[in-house]
């Protein structure tokens, strides 16, 4: 069949970077399989085994040297792609044959390449994590002191700013980039265990010297760049590990789609929008729309990553005894998605936040309109302070209140509400009127300008700075 008569998955197709799916690419993976052939041959000579130097040697020239046809045949004939490999690899180190794979089982290579990959794509996560807090700090930066709406039960309630909505938006993120690397860095190798976890094979091989087969798990940990080994196991690693890790994945989506969320809203209002090309097309037929069709897709593939740790919850909780096969297929399927869409969601997200448009006319008329009501409970404690009594006032307030706020809704009127109150017997003596000329809505946004300043200094700055380079990726639909 041609690439366009198979089924390909559209993270792969249209949605990830090259770099995500490298790290879960075939080559990849029987490449890391060879290596850790190689490690373990290389630790049980290092032991005492009587592996000949050649054998390593052709193993080390080969390593890469993958004949993939070949192993489909090898696995259309065994039913087994790890022997298949065994194999093939064979094949090109003849000399390496008699051990390869020696004392080990096929959980031996998935397992401890699937964590290779995992901390791997981690690290990746991590850079791309740096690029939406650095973009996003930018933006916080910027509008730390823009006063904007806020809302509550998407009602308008007070002001804030818009750099300060912008530090919330960070918020999750930071919480993600904390948890990335308390993941990679807790990430256990499963080391060298055998069939059922009791290193049996290898207890064999060394003639029963029990320190001899602790030392095989720690070095092939060490060769593998691994400071820790999985101190106890069945067959394969603890699955409540791909629980976990799928749970970090799923919590950088939530923090996607939270940004993106609110940014769809207020491009609803005008307020803040997404970027768009110069032909770029908004709608096959309403040509005038600019529809924020980026905001909707990190939403979308946000929804699909969060749903994913079921599936390793789910796999983590069947494992019979020491191991069992229902965890494969599943794990072939979900780890890799599960990666590929956590990574597409976050070169999205800076793709976004990089090219933000935020409208200050129009944020500014929508403040203007709503800000008399921002100073009513001003109004009140002036109100008290001059001898009122504060239910008394509350419910002047509330009254003329609703009137502007409907006719301001149904007639397009003018937000009279202090001069209905400056009017009102019941605020006589209050300097209502003069407060009123003097409104200005920075005046009305607390302490966000500062905050965004100390949390920017106090958590964002020296978090980022530990941040590696992420490579390019480009947004390719």
């Amino acid at each position: 069949m041609s690439d366009t008569d198979r089924w390909g998955s559209p993270l792969a197709t249209r949605y990830a970077s090259a770099p995500m799916q490298r790290l879960w690419g075939e080559a990849m993976r029987v490449g890391l399989w060879r290596r850790l052939w190689i490690a373990l041959a290389e630790a049980e000579r290092e032991l005492g085994l009587d592996i000949p130097a050649a054998a390593l040697e052709e193993m080390r020239a080969h390593v890469d040297d993958v004949d993939f046809a070949r192993a489909a045949e090898y696995e259309r004939r065994f039913r087994h792609d790890v022997m298949a490999h065994v194999h093939a690899f064979g094949d090109v180190a003849p000399a390496a044959r008699p051990f390869l794979h020696l004392g080990a089982t096929s959980a031996f290579v998935t397992d401890n390449a699937d964590l290779l990959v995992m901390r791997e794509a981690l690290g990746l996560l991590e850079a791309r994590l740096g690029v939406v807090l650095q973009a996003l700090r930018d933006v916080a930066s910027r509008y730390r002191d823009l006063p904007t709406l806020a809302f509550t039960h998407l009602q308008p309630a007070q002001l804030t700013t818009v750099g300060k909505r912008a530090a919330l938006w960070m918020q999750g993120f930071v919480a993600d980039l904390e948890e990335v690397r308390h993941r990679a860095a807790t990430l256990a190798c499963l080391g060298c265990k055998g069939t059922t976890g009791t290193q049996a094979s290898f207890l064999d091989l060394f003639g029963g010297d029990h320190d001899k087969v602790r030392r095989l798990d720690r070095l092939v940990a060490e060769k593998l760049g691994f400071p820790r080994v999985v101190p106890i196991s069945g067959q394969t690693y603890p699955r409540k590990t791909d629980a976990q890790v799928l749970s970090t994945l799923a919590g950088i989506a939530q923090s996607a789609s939270k940004f993106a969320a609110d940014l769809r809203l207020l491009q609803h209002l005008g307020e803040v929008l997404e970027p768009f090309e110069a032909e770029q097309v908004g709608s096959s037929a309403m040509a005038y729309k600019r529809n924020p069709m980026r905001a909707e897709r990190i939403v979308s593939l946000a929804r699909y990553a969060m749903h994913l740790p079921a599936n390793a919850a789910e796999t983590a909780a069947q494992q019979w005894f020491e191991r069992t096969l229902d965890d494969s297929a599943n794990r072939r399927l979900v780890l890799p998605e599960a990666f590929l869409a956590a990574d597409a969601v976050l070169v999205l997200t800076a793709d976004v936040v990089r090219g933000l448009e935020v409208r200050e006319a129009v944020i500014a008329r929508h403040v203007a309109r709503e800000l008399p009501f921002m100073a009513t409970e001003r109004c009140l404690m002036l109100g008290v302070r001059a001898g009122g009594d504060r239910q008394a006032l509350h419910e002047v307030i509330r009254r003329h209140s609703l009137a502007v706020a409907r006719d301001v809704a149904e007639r397009d009127a003018p937000n009279d509400l202090l001069e209905r109150l400056a009017a009102d017997p019941a605020f006589r003596g209050v300097p209502v009127a003069a407060m009123a000329a003097g409104l200005g809505a920075r005046e009305f946004v607390g302490r966000a300008p500062e905050q965004v300043d100390e949390y920017l200094r106090d958590v964002v700055d020296p978090l980022l700075a530990g941040v590696p380079e992420a490579p390019p990726a480009e947004v390719r639909v």
